[in-house]
């Protein structure tokens, strides 16, 4: 049974597109029965991965099963490969196979990948069905899995088709995390700094005391970080739900760390919050070349980030990059450009991140090559 004291609640206020998250432990297990006052008659279609499957699917099966709640699965491979439109072609005809109709519910179970292209199928599947977020990574139940933005990849650059489809509901539940290989937990970790990182201070300090507990799976110290993390999302998308303001915030370190994940191919070489690491650090080390950020500050933020086992420069990527000119034009595939020009998340210091959209390419280009130089 839940200890609903140690659950948290975080609403996410959209009128009537609202919607909580609940952070806490052995949630899963208890999926069945929290999640039945959603569905308008008990049944579900799931979509996970193989990886996610073998390890959490059999819990959630158990428990709907003990709600009455029919269900079936669509199981996909692991891996950024799937957000693509051949795992969104594969994702749509396998549920309207299982029979998926516009008043059902999809669950999404499984990390980012899986919550985006999930989000995104509901968001168009028979013109619009409901869905539920399970995220089962670090990096998911802090980010992706809250805010609406579904999507797939494209060969031009990353999160290029989408759309925002809200979710009902999102449980994170965090024993899910103890089965996380280091790896992808310390990705997530770069998504739980970049909220401290972007807009308060106090929060990155009490990170900075107490990364190595949450990189341990330290449950406390974990809650805390999940809900702060998920409290600083949710009002930023109240303010700004579809990113035409304050909710570019949330992309600091991405304009450079989506041109890295290009340049690699989205593949496992760079994972996604690994990449935001080394971009945040860009970013800062980027803001003290251009005079906005005081000297060493990028400095202090790699230092915290490494401490987290995360890579904090180009030459932490085990692959050969390639020039500024490219990555530059990887850039301008990015979602915030606008009328041909960059916009760049930059800082005057920790947490306090701005939008800057008169960023000059020559600068740009400057600040790379002197970055790539220390391959």
């Amino acid at each position: 049974m839940i200890q609903t004291r140690l659950l948290e609640t975080v609403a996410v206020q959209l009128g009537t597109r609202s919607y909580d998250i609940e952070v806490g432990e052995g949630l899963l297990a208890d999926a069945g029965k929290l999640l039945g006052r959603f569905l308008q008659r008990p049944a579900v279609a799931i979509v996970t991965d193989r990886n996610v499957g073998e390890r959490h699917l059999a819990t959630l099966v158990a428990s709907l099963e003990r709600s009455g709640i029919a269900h079936k699965a669509i199981v996909l491979e692991p891996g950024e490969s799937t957000k693509s439109y051949t795992g969104l072609a594969q994702t749509c005809e396998g549920l309207l196979d299982a029979g998926v109709e516009r008043k059902d519910t999809i669950i999404a179970l499984g990390g980012g990948v899986i919550g985006d292209l999930a989000g995104f199928t509901a968001a168009i599947l028979r013109r619009g069905v409901k869905f539920i977020q399970i995220p089962t990574t670090l990096l998911s139940q802090v980010d992706s899995s809250v805010g609406g933005k579904t999507g797939i990849n494209s060969p031009h650059g990353k999160n290029l088709i989408g759309a925002f489809h809200q979710p009902q509901h999102v449980l994170a539940d965090l024993s899910l995390l103890k089965t996380l290989p280091k790896r992808q937990l310390a990705a997530g970790y770069a998504e739980v700094a970049k909220y401290g990182l972007l807009g308060d201070a106090a929060f990155f300090d009490w990170l900075d005391t107490n990364v190595e507990s949450i990189i341990r799976c330290d449950v406390p110290a974990l809650r805390h970080a999940v809900t702060v993390s998920c409290k600083a999302k949710a009002a930023i998308v109240a303010e700004d739900e579809t990113e035409t303001g304050v909710r570019a915030l949330l992309n600091l370190g991405h304009t450079f760390g989506h041109a890295l994940e290009s340049a690699t191919g989205y593949s496992d070489v760079l994972l996604h919050g690994e990449a935001v690491s080394i971009g945040m650090v860009q970013a800062f080390r980027f803001s003290e070349m251009l005079g906005h950020c005081p000297p060493a500050t990028g400095h202090r933020v790699a230092r915290h980030l490494a401490r987290a086992g995360l890579p904090t420069h180009a030459r932490d990527i085990n692959a050969k990059l390639p020039p500024p000119e490219k990555l530059l034009e990887y850039m301008r595939q990015d979602k915030k450009a606008s009328l041909g020009k960059l916009t760049f998340i930059l800082v005057r210091g920790i947490g306090q991140s701005f939008i800057a959209r008169d960023v000059h390419d020559q600068d740009v280009l400057r600040f790379l090559e002197q970055d790539l130089k220390q391959q």
